[in-house]
């Protein structure tokens, strides 16, 4: 009787072990058998690495930018699924977590090399750049590397590094620096500061950074112009970097890459050392005056301080009796009428003049039409503050009627100066 309850009790183990047997494997093979593409689907959320950085990502007081980030959401968008956006502190920690649990991939203005090509696999080029030698304007402008007398500085785990040990092979004298936690805009603010005499950027975050910091100039390109692309780990099924490549292929024949970059690179086209030079002059002398003010008015309407006070230097150069040949007055630049609409009884008054300018300036969002999203509604709420909200619409109608994207305002903006001219004002509502 006892050796028949040991069979028993046998022959159910074996019965249970197999069944766990079996249904680890199949657990094993299902798991297996979702791609990629797939689990991102399945998760409903897309996980970008990037570092923080005017040409990556960055918040402000149109809430999340920068250019990798758009392209990033768009391609998110493509897949009906959400963005979710990890920064890494450091270029060499991002590069360590592509592929781990962190990401799903890095857009992070990655360049494809030689020592990144051992561990990563790239989508297609969506941007060119070019490695740039930057130094101190003021100071003896280098024109090769075999000139350098100074302390060069470069980003650790970037291929700016790598670009310089290639040419050390030729250069034997040639030294520098590595340093982890920097963006490439902290490197032009030491450069422009005196903190080093040289490092190396991009090209794109040299035109982006420039006006920003004027004195640190352009000496000479390093490299060759080279893609820019999407870093995926190498043991990446391909599945999603295939849709990757689908996307952006579509994304930059549409014309939409181009426009982005357009957009990122405007304010460039407008660059003018001397303005950065008064800039720079005026947030030492006046804006410690107004700053708290800017602060007051940006916290009650959920926005970043040094956004309304940006607007405030575009429109007075923070110059609270400031008078335009219009009539519009203070800081913030108001019109008799605005002032009125906001209640404000004395425009000269600098914290009338900030809270009205920016409760004006929300008021004007929320005029737009509710289909209109971020960057555009900011941009075009920017522009009905500067021209008036009915000008803004006469453009918009005029936008419409090209057949462009009235609720873009790269489309936009290229029809505004259309309104000084009388073929178009005389048959629009606003004039």
């Amino acid at each position: 009787m006892r050796q028949l309850s040991k069979r028993v009790r046998r022959i159910r183990n074996r019965t249970i072990l197999f069944f766990l047997a079996t249904a680890l494997v199949f657990y094993l093979s299902s798991s297996r058998q979702m791609s990629d593409l797939e689990r991102v689907k399945s998760k409903g959320s897309l996980v970008m690495l990037t570092i923080p950085g005017p040409t990556t990502y960055f918040e402000d007081g149109r809430g999340k930018n920068g250019f990798d980030y758009f392209v990033a959401k768009a391609f998110a968008d493509s897949l009906q699924v959400d963005l979710v956006v990890q920064v890494k502190p450091s270029l060499r920690g991002l590069l360590l977590a592509i592929g781990g649990p962190q990401g799903d991939f890095a857009a992070a203005n990655l360049v494809k090399t030689k020592l990144r090509s051992g561990s990563l696999v790239f989508s297609n080029p969506y941007l060119d750049v070019t490695q740039q030698l930057i130094y101190r304007r003021g100071t003896a402008k280098p024109k090769a590397l075999e000139e350098l007398d100074g302390d060069l500085l470069v980003v650790t785990s970037s291929s700016h590094s790598e670009r310089l040990k290639y040419h050390k092979e030729n250069i034997p004298s040639l030294i520098w620096r590595e340093q982890e936690d920097l963006e490439m805009n902290d490197l032009m603010r030491m450069v422009d500061s005196g903190g080093v005499d040289y490092a190396v950027v991009d090209s794109i975050a040299y035109l982006v950074n420039r006006h920003i910091y004027p004195r640190a100039g352009l000496a000479f390109d390093i490299s060759e112009s080279e893609p820019v692309s999407w870093a995926f780990a190498s043991h990446s099924d391909g599945t999603l970097m295939a849709a990757a490549n689908q996307f952006l292929d579509h994304f930059s024949s549409s014309g939409q890459m181009v426009a982005l970059k357009t957009q990122l690179l405007s304010q460039s086209d407008n660059f003018s050392v001397a303005d950065s030079k008064r800039l720079g002059k005026l947030v030492e002398l006046r804006l410690p005056t107004y700053e708290p003010l800017f602060r007051q008015a940006a916290k009650k309407h959920s926005l970043d301080w040094e956004f309304v006070a940006a607007i405030s230097y575009q429109e007075s150069h923070w110059n609270p009796r400031a008078k335009s040949p219009t009539g519009v007055r203070g800081l913030m630049m108001l019109t008799l009428d605005t002032a009125r609409e906001m209640k404000i009884s004395n425009r000269l008054d600098p914290e009338q003049s900030i809270q009205g300018g920016t409760a004006y300036l929300i008021k004007l969002k929320r005029k737009l039409p509710t289909r209109i999203t971020e960057p555009d509604r900011t941009l075009l709420a920017l522009a009905a503050y500067n021209v008036g909200f009915g000008h803004l619409e006469d453009a918009r109608i005029l936008t419409q009627r090209s057949g462009r994207n009235p609720d873009k305002w790269e489309d936009v903006r290229e029809y505004l100066p259309l309104l000084s001219k009388k073929e178009y004002y005389s048959k629009l509502k606003h004039g």
